[in-house]
């Protein structure tokens, strides 16, 4: 745990403080982002662990199924979103 805890406190504290609430997809996302970052590390060390990589294919449906609900409330969250995290090219105009 100790491990974990100091590698994410210093992104957390980059982040603006209306964006700290728990419970705000924004927030669910980088969460889930940072989750699939550091398992893909994991597998470069340990390709045939298969619950982590089952683990990996359910928060990228988690996170999937946030930013398709984000695109449909919001589209300027939703791409604000995706152009600061860099996980997708913003294909909605």
């Amino acid at each position: 745990m100790i491990k974990n805890s100091f590698i994410f406190i210093p992104v957390i504290s980059q982040k603006k403080k209306e964006e700290e609430n728990p419970g705000s997809v924004e927030f669910q996302v980088f969460n889930f982002t940072n989750k699939i970052r550091r398992l893909t590390s994991h597998f470069e060390l340990h390709p045939k662990d298969y619950l982590s990589q089952r683990g990996l294919r359910i928060i990228l449906g988690k996170r999937q199924r946030l930013l398709s609900y984000l695109s449909k409330k919001n589209k300027i969250r939703y791409k604000k979103l995706i152009n600061r995290l860099g996980i997708r090219d913003s294909q909605i105009s």
